[in-house]
């Protein structure tokens, strides 16, 4: 790039890029010639970021908070890079801007993207979380959401903007909550399920996916094949390593206080859909239809005008679902248990573990399945629990903090 101009592509976006590192090194004054280059050339690279990758870039303080964090850096330790101890007050608490010099030296000292560190504070950032309840961040941060930092040393809002920038977006997971698909109960706290949601995404970015997922992968076929890994013994370990090889990632996260779900479909990124499931019942038979509504929403639903499906399964009689719910609901019913074979079983008339085990065998899938079929077909909850009580899921998964209720 020999002059300054619009950037429109993305060689034009890398040579902006290399331009504004070469003018950092002459360290300009800024009513200089360029210093101004600089201040209209960090400009137009902000346009262009928004226009081509929107919502990937933190906000510059929340980038050397969440630097902070990682390094275990006290804001003592920034005095070289900002300045005296009271200018790095002022530019942690967003009264004071970040000068050149400084974007320099935190650059080149933390390692932190020039790119990042140009960009402009949105504003308004801040109001997403001022009426965040002051016991849920304390869940958060006894649950480990927000690393080491503490709630002594920062104040909540802080704390949450650095934990949503480190999914890429202070407020991904707030702002997906507006274009989500809820079934879910009324009682439900919207800002537990975006802390969740956002931790599961915390935990899907550390996965390795040597697979890209590929849209018409999952069919009913698919499904099926997933649902005979259930009666094995170590059945949900096998469906997450069977996910993954497709290019799905699946999370566990235990529930959240004052939410009641079961999982989550998360669809963000088109490369590796994310599936999280809560095992807030743990039963094999809440465990694999829970799972199959998810892929099922992937199934259904990936590349629509929707990236995030909030799912419970109880305590929610009476609640209009909505057309796609119900979707998913018909597709993991039928993986699990084919009507053909479901219509002339005689589980579907007698709920008795005989009639059970016999459907099971012929599907090639866990005896709980079958029985859960037939207790919420015919509202028999009191029926079969000598198998639906019998095994655990939570015991795969002994990383978990279980017992978070």
């Amino acid at each position: 790039m020999s002059k300054i101009k619009v950037i429109k592509t993305k060689q034009d976006y890398q040579e902006a890029l290399k331009l504004v590192e070469e003018l950092m090194s002459h360290d300009p004054d800024p009513e200089s010639e360029e210093g101004e280059q600089l201040s209209l050339l960090s400009t137009l690279i902000q346009d262009y970021e928004v226009r081509a990758f929107p919502k990937t870039l933190p906000n510059p303080i929340d980038a050397i908070k969440f630097r902070m964090e990682q390094a275990n850096l006290k804001p003592a330790d920034l005095v070289p890079y900002i300045g005296s101890r009271s200018r790095v007050s002022e530019i942690l608490s967003g009264k004071r801007q970040l000068t050149i010099d400084m974007i320099r030296t935190l650059s080149e000292g933390l390692g932190i993207p020039a790119r990042v560190l140009i960009k402009q504070p949105e504003p308004g950032e801040e109001s997403e979380y001022q009426n965040w309840d002051d016991h849920l961040v304390a869940e958060m941060k006894a649950r480990g959401y927000f690393g080491g930092a503490s709630l002594k040393k920062f104040d909540r809002i802080e704390l949450l903007k650095t934990f949503f920038s480190s999914i890429n977006s202070p407020a991904l997971i707030v702002g997906m909550l507006r274009k989500s698909n809820y079934r879910s109960s009324p009682l439900t706290d919207k800002h537990a399920l975006s802390a969740w949601a956002g931790r599961v995404l915390q935990k899907a970015k550390k996965i390795k996916v040597s697979k890209k997922y590929k849209h018409g992968t999952i069919d009913l076929a698919f499904m099926q094949e997933l649902a005979k890994l259930s009666p094995k013994d170590n059945g949900p370990i096998l469906a997450q390593e069977y996910l993954k090889k497709n290019g799905i990632i699946l999370v566990i996260e235990p529930h959240f206080s004052k939410t009641y779900l079961d999982g989550a479909t998360i669809l963000i990124n088109k490369d590796n859909p994310v599936i999280g499931l809560t095992l807030r019942h743990d039963r094999p038979d809440n465990f694999w239809f829970t799972l199959m509504h998810e892929v099922a929403h992937i199934a259904l639903h990936y590349g629509q005008d929707i990236s995030l499906f909030y799912d419970e399964f109880e305590d929610i009689k009476g609640l209009d679902i909505g057309s796609k719910e119900k979707e998913a609901d018909n597709l993991a019913s039928e993986a699990l248990v084919l009507s053909s074979k479901w219509e002339i079983s005689p589980a579907k008339l007698i709920p008795s573990s005989i009639a059970a085990s016999s459907l099971a065998k012929e599907l090639g899938v866990h005896i709980a399945i079958i029985a859960g079929k037939i207790r919420y077909e015919g509202g028999k909850w009191a029926y079969l629990n000598n198998i639906i009580g019998k095994e655990k899921v939570q015991k795969y998964f002994p990383k978990e903090k279980w017992g978070k209720k």
